[in-house]
């Protein structure tokens, strides 16, 4: 039955739904497995779901014994049974964050749901907001989401589009009007779709390109994002007019998605300029095929007669000379008094044209012109605007997206732009070694250059590969700006910024390329935003310095004026977090805002911070509301920036109505924050020095004992390697990107995402927690006030709350137990033993500690919905821990490569990410 359950338990329906899916799944183990593989699942789960429930020493050798008795096929089979489930488990959550929406507006005393824009904007009227305050608001809100191509998401594009079909049918099941035969129908589809999910492979057999990871990107774009951000704007603008009657409410384009994919070059070598290029042209594509769609179905609508209206004279006008002009060889509307359908034969005419003829619209801003047109027409007879908001909703579209879809970020290593001055000034006689110079002398060098309207570049001079390579990747912005428009690629970020010359490099390769000029009179152009990527401890530290050099600098400040006195400026949470713990980096990213906000208010410079956050907990993530508010409450009126990426994308923006909701929690908190701020509202904001004291005294403390393990214990290195299935990740073709910025086995060259994913899939998930309960301790050791005043922290500062969260969470999905296995891996038992031992001290202080500071019993008690969802799945990723350790040391025992080992290896891999919902 799936009749509405009256229940207080508002979980009863999700399992409902997980154990219908189960059943169907246990069917399709039948067909294919017999009785034998279901009895198999059934046994093992049953016996780690006892152990969850009371450990028990008897049942836990057991368990693992079944486990080592499995035979190839069953091994295999269970493994794709486990990890199965955890798919349907997720389509299943899905909905049921659907459902959850929907019993919202359902309420008959209509209950408004926490974080929605709904809540948000009754919140300013009974605050008593006057409307010019949100209005002004309104017009400096931004929030840029950056979707990036960071190998985190272990997941098939196809696997995933069954979880979404699957999640769809689910919704449709819910509908109590249902008849028997559309049920029945329904439930059909169901068991055809988990049927397909069992006979589809989860693995990649090769490693995707640049262009199946940009294929991936836009997928978003059409299925998602060209429909949900025109309509977060127009509800809230609705909301605006039903709460605030009688103002003329305007909402600018503030929410809007950018790119890296295709154009983050940092460590990958197949992202080329030709690549970029491709890209860009993809873009352009599918922004062109929307407004296609859009119009044809628009047209449909639009069958307005000249002999039932008046029209206006402009667009008769304009009908009647573009279709002489644009409908030459086309086939002209047949009905003319039809006048909009003509015109919209024109519109698509056009559009077709599109980057391939002269006809076509140069830019969007002339398509925006006819569509404007059509709009003031119709106004002058439209009774209701019913009718247009399908007219409207392609505006905005146009307005957000343009002919670009998505400004494209560049991003490259400043080594690699250093490379290439250092070769391109010895060639012309400037410096013989650029690299060698101090930083002041590198400044001085690079001012002159930029002083010099002269080009530095030899147009025959025969440089290195390299060279050549960074001076096309400029020459292709150039190139990008005069051909989809300078919206196309806004700005360019240079990852391991450590000085103010690593930016004024990027500048000097602008100048050469044409896109940054001097004229004779003195005055600049500059067409390239630049911005500095802090990531390490050292960097965050030295930002507001490297900065206030810049603002200082004449030429760079004349360089910003052109970008409206701003400068946008990237934070890195992988490496920081890498490099000195989670709690560590956390606060040297919250102190540089305050420092770079506070130093650059002095020189009448705006700022715009971008958080390179990843989906993990060890690289920054959790929701993007929660993401928010943990900001400095000061620069949120900056506008915000974040990465969105991987894992991510799918489980926030694969189907409508659960980005919709992500969105308008993210809209909902910068909205009735810059509201606060503005209004200077303290008791909204409240940050005492008394907090920032106790936050650095903390954060020294945790980074030594961050670092004593990671970087001065000589065996943390083989620990790592071992203990984890790191070396294993890099066969899963997730990503087009190296694992390692260089080919060297350094820690250094690791880059964040595997040093996550491997701790994360051991179910240690060291980088999310560890250290954070020693420097805790020790601060409230030292004063029986002081936990007193963590407390408050808690509960009154956002910052300190969403990271304490963070570590709950990261401790609720880490397990000491499960994690025990893998120190079976590691060759040498002394360093197994002690390095363990270490990390399961430091986690059972950690909760300890977090249980007093938040005052509940157990963790995350707060949100009970979470906790659950964490609760239901860690019985079916037991099992599929203690199979990937049996099958690693397995694996690492062949003198061979063993494809058949290694595949099995690979399907535990996805199949726990999926269990977790976290990879990297």
């Amino acid at each position: 039955m799936t009749t509405r359950i009256e229940t207080n338990d508002s979980s009863l329906p999700l399992r409902r739904d997980v154990k219908s899916l189960g059943h169907i799944l246990g069917e399709i183990l039948v067909h294919h497995g017999g009785t034998e593989l279901l009895d198999k699942v059934e046994k093992l789960r049953g016996m780690a779901k006892t152990l969850r429930n009371c450990f028990d020493e008897q049942i836990y050798n057991e368990l693992k014994e079944e486990i080592v008795n499995l035979d190839t096929p069953m091994r295999k089979q269970v493994i794709r049974a486990f990890s199965i489930y955890f798919h349907l488990i997720n389509a299943a959550e899905s909905n049921h964050r659907i459902r959850r929406r929907r019993e919202y507006q359902l309420q008959d005393n209509h209950v408004v749901q926490p974080s929605s824009i709904e809540s948000a904007i009754l919140s300013l009227k009974e605050n008593e907001i006057d409307v010019t305050t949100i209005q002004n608001v309104l017009n400096t809100l931004s929030l840029e989401l950056i979707i990036t191509a960071h190998p985190t998401e272990a997941t098939k594009r196809s696997v995933i589009e069954i979880q979404k079909r699957i999640s769809t049918i689910l919704k449709s099941l819910d509908n109590n009007m249902l008849t028997k035969k559309e049920r029945k129908k329904l439930e059909d589809s169901l068991l055809n779709d988990v049927t397909i999910l069992w006979q589809t492979d989860e693995l990649r057999h090769r490693k995707p390109t640049v262009m199946d990871e940009v294929r991936n990107g836009l997928y978003y774009f059409d299925q998602t994002f060209f429909d949900v951000l025109p309509e977060i704007h127009q509800d809230l603008e609705e909301g605006l007019v039903e709460q605030f009657p009688g103002h003329n409410w305007e909402v600018p384009n503030f929410l809007r998605f950018g790119s890296w994919i295709g154009g983050d070059r940092d460590g990958n070598p197949n992202v080329t300029p030709e690549v970029t290029w491709e890209t860009l042209e993809r873009h352009r594509d599918l922004a062109v095929k929307k407004y296609k769609e859009a119009l044809v179905e628009v047209m449909k609508r639009f069958s307005h007669s000249t002999t039932r209206v008046d029209v206006s004279k402009e667009l008769l006008e304009n009908v009647e000379k573009e279709e002489a002009a644009y409908l030459e060889n086309e086939k002209k509307w047949p009905v003319e008094n039809e006048v909009y359908r003509r015109k919209i034969a024109v519109i698509l005419a056009r559009l077709k044209a599109v980057g391939k003829s002269e006809i076509g619209y140069q830019t969007s801003e002339e398509l925006l012109k006819d569509l404007y047109l059509i709009q003031n027409s119709i106004n002058n007879h439209q009774p209701a605007l019913r009718e247009l908001k399908m007219l409207k909703k392609l505006i905005r579209q146009v307005q957000l997206f343009g002919f670009h879809l998505a400004t494209l970020d560049i991003r490259n290593h400043s080594g690699e732009h250093e490379a290439a001055i250092t070769e391109i000034l010895r060639k012309v006689k400037v410096t013989d070694d650029y690299t060698a110079l101090s930083e002041e002398e590198k400044i001085k060098t690079l001012e002159a250059v930029l002083k010099d309207p002269r080009p530095v570049l030899l147009l025959n001079e025969d440089y290195s590969k390299e060279t050549q390579e960074m001076i096309k990747v400029f020459t292709m912005i150039k190139k990008a700006h005069d051909t989809f428009g300078r919206k196309s690629i806004l700005v360019y970020l240079v990852s391991m910024t450590q000085a103010a010359s690593d930016l004024l490099e990027v500048l000097v390769l602008a100048k050469e390329a044409g896109i940054y000029r001097l004229h004779a009179d003195g005055t600049v152009e500059s067409h390239l935003n630049v911005a500095p990527l802090l990531e390490t401890i050292d960097d965050l530290t030295a930002g507001p310095e490297i900065l206030e050099t810049l603002f200082k600098m004449d030429v760079y400040r004349n360089h910003l004026s052109i970008h409206g006195d701003s400068q946008e400026i990237m934070l890195g949470y992988s490496d920081g977090s890498k490099d000195g713990g989670t709690l560590t980096a956390n606060w040297k990213l919250y102190k540089a805002q305050l420092e770079i906000h506070d130093m650059a208010k002095r020189h009448e410079i705006g700022l715009k911070f971008f958080h390179g956050r990843g989906g993990s907990l060890g690289r920054g993530g959790g929701p993007l509301n929660r993401s928010i508010l943990s900001q400095p409450a000061e620069t949120i009126g900056d506008g915000v920036k974040i990465t969105e990426q991987g894992e991510v994308l799918s489980s926030r923006y694969l189907i409508e109505d659960i980005a919709y909701r992500s969105l308008e929690q993210a809209t909902s908190t910068l909205l009735e924050a810059s509201v606060n701020l503005s209004e200077e509202s303290e008791q909204q904001h409240i940050r005492e020095t008394a907090w920032e004291n106790a936050m650095e005294e903390i954060s020294k403390v945790s980074l030594k004992k961050y670092q004593s393990l990671v970087f001065e214990d000589p065996d943390f290195l083989t620990y790592f390697t071992e203990a984890t299935p790191l070396n294993e990740l890099a066969e899963l073709n997730i990503g087009s990107r190296p694992m390692k910025r260089k080919n060297r086995n350094r820690f250094e060259d690791l880059r964040a995402i595997p040093w996550v994913f491997a701790w994360t899939q051991s179910r240690q998930l060291l980088p999310a927690w560890y250290a954070a309960g020693t420097g805790l301790e020790s601060f409230i050791s030292k004063d029986v006030e002081n936990l007193k005043l963590l407390q408050r922290m808690y509960q009154e500062w956002p910052f300190f709350r969403s990271t304490v969260d963070n570590l709950q969470m990261a401790l609720m999905k880490a397990d000491i137990t499960t994690a025990k296995e893998y120190i079976s891996l590691v060759k040498d038992k002394e360093i197994a033993d002690r390095i363990f031992s270490n990390i399961v001290e430091e986690y059972e202080a950690t909760k300890a500690i977090l249980l007093k500071v938040t005052g509940d019993e157990e963790l995350l008690d707060h949100t009970p919905n979470i906790k659950e969802s964490v609760h239901r799945r860690n019985p079916y990723v037991d099992p599929l821990n203690f199979l990937q350790v049996e099958l690693i040391k397995e694996l690492r025992e062949q003198e061979e490569p063993n494809e058949e080992l290694l595949n099995e290896v690979l399907l535990t891999i996805s199949g726990i990410a999926a269990g977790l919902r976290n990879t990297g």
